[in-house]
C-alpha cells in the first residue's frame, strides 16, 4: 500500500478525532453530558458506530467513549526508514475517522448548524430507507456513488451526474473544493436535487459523507440482519451486496483521504480525477482499492468496472435522458408544454394480448393532435393502447405489462406520469419539447423497454396514441370493461382454490434467509406482488425469484400450514424457518424482509393488536416506533407476535384469521386508517362487525396501553370477549408432517405425491360439522380452533398493571431467530420482559 495515503489517512484521522473531541466539549458544555443524541427518524442509534462496535449512542456524553476508542485506533504515521505492510493501520485510521465524522454530524443536530439546511438534507430518515432500499433489492438501483467534493465546472458535473442516473445509480453528496461542491454546481444548471432524482445532496463538509455510509450500515442491519458489533459480516456483507464506490473529485486532502480508508472497510473502492496514488492489488475490496488519473468522460465506466457493478441498459431512442433518476422529476405547471387527463381530460392505458401474425413490431400510430400541433399548455385526451404478442403472451399477464406503463414513461427526463388504469395523469415539460420529444415516443419508450424487459413473453409490440376524443372514450369503454372482469378473476380466487402458491426470493439479496410466501389472499409483504404477479413472473422468468410453492398435503387448515409449503420454506431460508403459518400472528408467523409497508404487533394489554406503517413516526402502543420494530421483525427473523405485512392484506379474508381476524385490530394511525378505508370497511362489514370501524384506536384517542384498554372497555371492542392471544396455542404444537395413510390393517400405505385432489381432500378433512362456526370472508365460513372454542373470553386485562415495554427504552433490533419453537409463555415473558428467548 502506498506510504503517502497511509501517512494522509492516519495524520487525516487524528486531525478529525480532535476536531470532533472539540465540538462534542462544546456540546456538552452548552447541553450537558446527559443530553439525548440522534439523527432525527432513525433507528440503530449512530449507525455506523452501533454497526461497527455495537455501541449505543443515545446521549452526548456516550461519545466520550467513542472517541477514547478513535484515538486508540489511530496509529503513528510511518517511518521513514522502515517498511510496513500499511494497510491495517490506515483501515484503522479510516474507521476512526468515520467514528468522529458521526460524532461531528450528530453534535451539529444539537447545537448546530443543523444537517438539513436549503439543499442539504442530512441523514435519511428510515420511511425514505426502507422505501429507497426496495430498490437495491429488486436491482432498479444497482449501487449508490458517494461524490466527495467537486467537479472543475458545472457542465462536467451535470454531464457526470447524468451519467450515473442513466445508469441507475444514486449520487449521494458531500464535501467541497476551495468551496464549491458537487450539489451546487448541479444546483446552479437547474438539476433537481432530492431523494425523487436519486441526487442526494447530504452536506457541505466531508463528515456528512458519513450519511451515505450510514445508509449502507442501515441497510445491513435492518435487510440483512446482520448484528450490531459484528464488523466481519458488515464488510462481507455491504461488499457483496451493496455495490457503492466513492468518486473523489477534485484535491485530495488529509481528511478525503482517511474518508477514503474508511470506505474501504466496507469494500468501496475510491476513483479519483486527480493524480493520487493508486492501491491496485486486490484485497478488501472486490478488485482495485484506489484509482486515481481517470478523465471525466470516463470516471463512472471505470468505477462501475473498479466496484465489479453490472448495469444493464437498453437505449432507448428518444431525444431525452431515461432512466429510474428521473421517476421522480416533479414538472410544475408553469414548465408544462403539454399535458392529458388528471380529471381535466380523459385519459386511460391498457395493454391487450395479440397473436404474431396481428401486429407489425414497432408500429406506432397515432390519431389525432400530436404536442406540436397545439399551443403550448394545451390539455389534451390521451389513450395509451398497446398490443403485446409473443408465443407464451396469455391474458394474465396484460395487467403485469399495463402496470409498468408509469415506471417507463416516467423514466424519460422531462416527462411526467402518476396513476393507472382510467386515472393517468401525464405531463411533457417545455424542455422536453425543445429537445425535440413528441408523443410518437410515448410509443418508443413503452416498444424498446417491453421488448428488452420482457423478453420470455413479448415478441411483438404495437402502441396506438390516441388524443382524438371521441376515439379515446369510445376505447375507454371497452377497457373499463376489461378492468372489471380482471377484478372478478382475482377476486373470486381463494387460497383452497389454488394447488400452488408462488414464492418471492428477491429480498434475499438484503435479507438472505427471509422467504416470502405468497397466496391469492395474501400478496408479499412489500405490497407490489400479488399470487398473479408470482405466476406471471415465473413464467416470464422460470429461474427467477418468484417460483411455485406445491402446497402439498394441509397438516393445520385453520393456521394455514401445508407440508410442501414447510419443505420449501426450509430448504430456501438456509434451514432456518422449519415452520410457516399463512394465518396466524401468534405461532410461526411469516419472516420478513424490511421492505414491509406495515407491521403488525401484539399488545397483550388489550388482548389484540396494533396495526402500525412505516409513514408514521411517534411511538407505538408497544412502546417502540416503526423503526426500531422494523429491527426486530427484519432481517429474515421469524418473531411471534410481530409480523411485517403488505397494507392490503389488513383486509384480506385470511387476515389473522386463525386468531379471530379483524376483530383483533385494537389500534391504527389515523393516516393508514385513511389509506385503506374503503377495503377495510368492506371487511368488517363481509365479517359481521360493521361498527368496528369506530372501536379502532388511534393516536388521537390515546397510544398507551392502559388508555387503549380502558377505551375499549367503554366502547365495547370485541377483542375483550375474545380468548387470550397469548394461550391460544399452548398444547398445540404445529405439525411438522402430516399423518401417514394406512391401508386398513395397520400397515403404513404407500403414498404418492400430493396430487391437487388429496390436498383438497386434506384441507377439507377438518369436518366442521357441529362446531361453532365464524366468518372468514367471503361470506365463507370456517370452524373456530378447538382452544379457541372452549377458552373463556377475556374479561380483565393481563398484567394490565405491567407495561408492555417502558417507554423510555430502546429496544435492540434482534438479529438472529431462535433455533427452535417458541411456547407462548416464553413469548409472553419476551413481551413483558424484553428477555432472550432461550434455544430448546
Amino acid at each position: 500500500m502506498s506510504k503517502l495515503i497511509c501517512s494522509s489517512a492516519i495524520i487525516g484521522a487524528r486531525d478529525t478525532v480532535e476536531r470532533a473531541d472539540a465540538i462534542l466539549a462544546q456540546a456538552i458544555a452548552e447541553k450537558g453530558a446527559d443530553h439525548p443524541v440522534a439523527f432525527p427518524d432513525t433507528a440503530y442509534y449512530l449507525p455506523v458506530i452501533y454497526s461497527f462496535t455495537g455501541s449505543k449512542v443515545e446521549k452526548l456524553g456516550d461519545m466520550t467513549a467513542i472517541l477514547d476508542e478513535c484515538r486508540g485506533l489511530v496509529s503513528a504515521p510511518p517511518s521513514d526508514d522502515v517498511w510496513l505492510p500499511y494497510l491495517g493501520n490506515a483501515l484503522d485510521a479510516g474507521a476512526a475517522t468515520l467514528f468522529a465524522f458521526e460524532v461531528i454530524e450528530a453534535c451539529k443536530t444539537v447545537i448546530g448548524p443543523s444537517p438539513v439546511d436549503g439543499i442539504w438534507l442530512g441523514a435519511a430518515n428510515d420511511v425514505i430507507m426502507r422505501e429507497r432500499g426496495i430498490e437495491f433489492v429488486d436491482g432498479t438501483a444497482p449501487g449508490f456513488a458517494a461524490v466527495v467534493g467537486a467537479a472543475p465546472d458545472s457542465e462536467t458535473a451535470v454531464r457526470i451526474a447524468r451519467e450515473l442516473q442513466e445508469k441507475n445509480l444514486y449520487v449521494f453528496m458531500a464535501g467541497a473544493v476551495d468551496g464549491v461542491t458537487f450539489a451546487e454546481q448541479l444546483e446552479s444548471e437547474g438539476v433537481q436535487l432530492g431523494w425523487e432524482t436519486r441526487l442526494v445532496p447530504f452536506g457541505r463538509d466531508v463528515s456528512a459523507a458519513i450519511y451515505a455510509l450510514g445508509f449502507a450500515n442501515r441497510a445491513a442491519l435492518s435487510f440483512g440482519g446482520v448484528a450490531p458489533g459484528d464488523f466481519e459480516r458488515n464488510l462481507r456483507y455491504n461488499k457483496n451486496r451493496i455495490f457503492a464506490f466513492v468518486l473523489a473529485l477534485g484535491e485530495v486532502d488529509d481528511e478525503k483521504y482517511a474518508a477514503a480508508a474508511g470506505a474501504i472497510n466496507y469494500g468501496f473502492p475510491t476513483i479519483a480525477d486527480t493524480d493520487i496514488p493508486e492501491i491496485l492489488p486486490t484485497g478488501v475490496c472486490t478488485y482495485e482499492h484506489v484509482v486515481s488519473n481517470v478523465p471525466h468522460d470516463k470516471i463512472v465506466a471505470k468505477a462501475l468496472e473498479v466496484r465489479g457493478c453490472k448495469v444493464k441498459i437498453a437505449k432507448v431512442p428518444i431525444p431525452v435522458a431515461f432512466g429510474p433518476a428521473f421517476e421522480g422529476e416533479r414538472i410544475r405547471k408553469v414548465d408544462v408544454h403539454a399535458e392529458f387527463g388528471g380529471n381535466i381530460t380523459p385519459g386511460f392505458e391498457f395493454v391487450q394480448s395479440a397473436s404474431l401474425d396481428e401486429i407489425e413490431d414497432g408500429a406506432i400510430e397515432i390519431i389525432g393532435p400530436d404536442i406540436d400541433e397545439v399551443p403550448e399548455g394545451t390539455a389534451l385526451p390521451l389513450a395509451i393502447w398497446v398490443e403485446a404478442a409473443g408465443r407464451k403472451m396469455q391474458s394474465d399477464f396484460e395487467p403485469i405489462l399495463e402496470r409498468q406503463i408509469h415506471h417507463l414513461i416516467n423514466s424519460a427526463e422531462g416527462i411526467w406520469h402518476m396513476g393507472q388504469r382510467d386515472i393517468i395523469w401525464t405531463r411533457v415539460s417545455k424542455n422536453a419539447f425543445a429537445r425535440g420529444f413528441r408523443l410518437r415516443h410515448y410509443g418508443e419508450i413503452l416498444h424498446t423497454k417491453l421488448l428488452n424487459d420482457y423478453p420470455a413473453i413479448v415478441d411483438k409490440v404495437k402502441v396506438t396514441l390516441i388524443t382524438d376524443r371521441d376515439e379515446v372514450e369510445r376505447r375507454l369503454e371497452h377497457a373499463r370493461k376489461v378492468y372489471v372482469e380482471r377484478n372478478h378473476r382475482l377476486a373470486a380466487m381463494t387460497d383452497e382454490s389454488v394447488d400452488t402458491f408462488y414464492s418471492c426470493l428477491l429480498c434475499q439479496s438484503f435479507a438472505p434467509d427471509h422467504v416470502c410466501v405468497i397466496t391469492p389472499e395474501r400478496l408479499g409483504l412489500c405490497g407490489a406482488y400479488n399470487w398473479l404477479d408470482g405466476k406471471a413472473a415465473h413464467e416470464i422468468d422460470e429461474t427467477g425469484p418468484n417460483q411455485p410453492v406445491e402446497k402439498g398435503r394441509c397438516l393445520d387448515p385453520v393456521r394455514g400450514v401445508w407440508e410442501g409449503v414447510n419443505e420449501y420454506v426450509f430448504k430456501n431460508s438456509h434451514k432456518k424457518t422449519k415452520i410457516f403459518t399463512a394465518y396466524s400472528l401468534m405461532s410461526h408467523p411469516m419472516t420478513s424482509c424490511g421492505c414491509f409497508e406495515a407491521i403488525i404487533a401484539y399488545v397483550p394489554e388489550c388482548n389484540g393488536v396494533m396495526i402500525v406503517n412505516r409513514e408514521f413516526m411517534a411511538d407505538t402502543p408497544v412502546g417502540m416506533t416503526f423503526s426500531t420494530l422494523a429491527g426486530m421483525v427484519g432481517g429474515g427473523v421469524q418473531t411471534p407476535g410481530f409480523m411485517g405485512v403488505g397494507k392490503a392484506f389488513l383486509c384480506s379474508p385470511k387476515f389473522l384469521s386463525a386468531e379471530g381476524g379483524v376483530r383483533r385490530v385494537v389500534w391504527m394511525p389515523k393516516e393508514l386508517k385513511g389509506i385503506i378505508s374503503d377495503d377495510f370497511h368492506a371487511r368488517i362489514e363481509a365479517d359481521g362487525v360493521p361498527e368496528l370501524w369506530d372501536l379502532i384506536a388511534d393516536e388521537s384517542i390515546a397510544t398507551a396501553p392502559g388508555d387503549i384498554r380502558t377505551y375499549m372497555e367503554k366502547v365495547g371492542h370485541p377483542a375483550l370477549e375474545l380468548p387470550a392471544m397469548d394461550t391460544l396455542w399452548e398444547g398445540l404444537e404445529v405439525p411438522v408432517a402430516a399423518p401417514a395413510p394406512t391401508n386398513g390393517k395397520g400397515e403404513i400405505a404407500r403414498v404418492e405425491k400430493a396430487s391437487s385432489s388429496s390436498a383438497k381432500s386434506a384441507e377439507s378433512s377438518f369436518d366442521p360439522v357441529d362446531q361453532p362456526m365464524h366468518r372468514h370472508g367471503r361470506g365463507c365460513v370456517g370452524p373456530l380452533p378447538s382452544v379457541v372454542q372452549n377458552a373463556a373470553p377475556l374479561k380483565a386485562a393481563p398484567e394490565a398493571a405491567t407495561p408492555i415495554i417502558d417507554a423510555a427504552s430502546k429496544r435492540e433490533p434482534v438479529a438472529k431467530a431462535p433455533e427452535a419453537p417458541v411456547t407462548p409463555s416464553l413469548l409472553r415473558r419476551r413481551l413483558r420482559n424484553l428477555t432472550p428467548i432461550p434455544s430448546r
